[in-house]
């Protein structure tokens, strides 16, 4: 059985609570959740990795806002960094930017956030104890899916806030992410499941749906409650316990 805090979580997202029996797992039980400093100049032109490996937070967080890299600088109100621990052990990837959080600067608030922090509050973690960002840090034009040189530009920010917290896992977040960040166009539904790395830092991946969708497909947070679960017992497992 599950706690009442924890059962409220669950139930707050809409589907039925139900139990699984299933060795793999068996430790967990498996409810269906619910709802010193060096600056690089600042320029036009694209950094090499060595650059970037020169950042810290200030000076990349510095370099994000006032980058003018692709064309998605013309559409943002402002760029949109990262949140959260700087030293978490998980790390979430989502895709980019929404409206709710091109105005306020922050990734995935609005309802997308809340669902977000439902399903992080499912597995027994708060939003403040994870790290949260997006492959690409400017809001698209409506109905604009974004480009892979787009991505590209973004790739050395998100390496090195990568390199900087040092996390023990990579949690993806959406289909375009997940080609943005593995640099492949296997459909996200063929890659749920599967122990990745991420390509630059070697770090384990996991990829699930983004909750923007699960919010127009609510059927599949049952799935992603699963993935979910597989990223709380590899936390687990490297943590020990």
């Amino acid at each position: 059985m599950i706690d009442n805090r924890r059962y409220e979580y669950l139930h707050a997202m809409g589907i039925p609570v139900w139990q699984q029996r299933d060795r793999q797992v068996e430790s967990v039980s498996l409810q269906a959740f619910t709802p010193l400093e060096k600056t690089i100049p600042l320029s036009s032109g694209a950094m090499t990795d060595s650059d970037f490996g020169l950042l810290d937070w200030p000076a990349l967080e510095q370099r994000v806002a006032q980058c003018q890299l692709c064309g998605l600088a013309q559409t943002r109100t402002q760029s949109v960094f990262g949140v959260g621990d700087r030293q978490a052990e998980l790390f979430i990837i989502g895709e980019a930017p929404g409206v709710d959080d091109d105005q306020q600067g922050e990734p995935f608030v609005g309802l997308t956030g809340q669902l977000l922090n439902a399903m992080l509050q499912a597995i027994g973690l708060q939003r403040r104890q994870v790290y949260i960002t997006n492959s690409l840090k400017c809001l698209p034009p409506r109905q604009h899916v974004p480009s892979a040189e787009e991505a590209r530009q973004c790739q050395g920010y998100l390496s090195r806030q990568i390199a900087l917290v040092q996390p023990k896992l990579i949690l993806v977040l959406g289909q375009h992410a997940v080609h943005h960040v593995l640099h492949i166009d296997t459909p996200l539904a063929a890659l749920r499941g599967q122990r990745l790395t991420e390509p630059q830092s070697g770090i384990p991946l996991l990829v699930t749906y983004h909750p923007d969708y699960l919010l127009k497909s609510p059927a599949e947070k049952a799935a992603v409650w699963v993935d979910l679960l597989v990223a709380k017992k590899m936390l687990q497992a490297k943590a020990g316990v």
